[in-house]
């Protein structure tokens, strides 16, 4: 094995690991953790509770 075989060999690893990666984030089955995450920010807002209870409405 030289050189150039090893990093073929590691390309292909890096590939494989980012098409793993984009596959786990679009997963559908992640887009519920993925809506909560991104709200945190605003989770300690006062009204914060009624704004997500209103999308949950919205999204039914």
């Amino acid at each position: 094995m030289d050189i150039g075989t090893l990093r073929g060999l590691g390309t292909i690893l890096v590939f494989v690991a980012f098409i793993g990666v984009v596959l786990w984030a679009y997963s559908s089955k992640r887009k519920k953790s993925f809506d909560e995450a991104a709200n945190l920010p605003f989770a300690d807002e006062p009204d914060a509770k009624k704004r997500d209870e209103e999308a949950s409405r919205s999204k039914k």
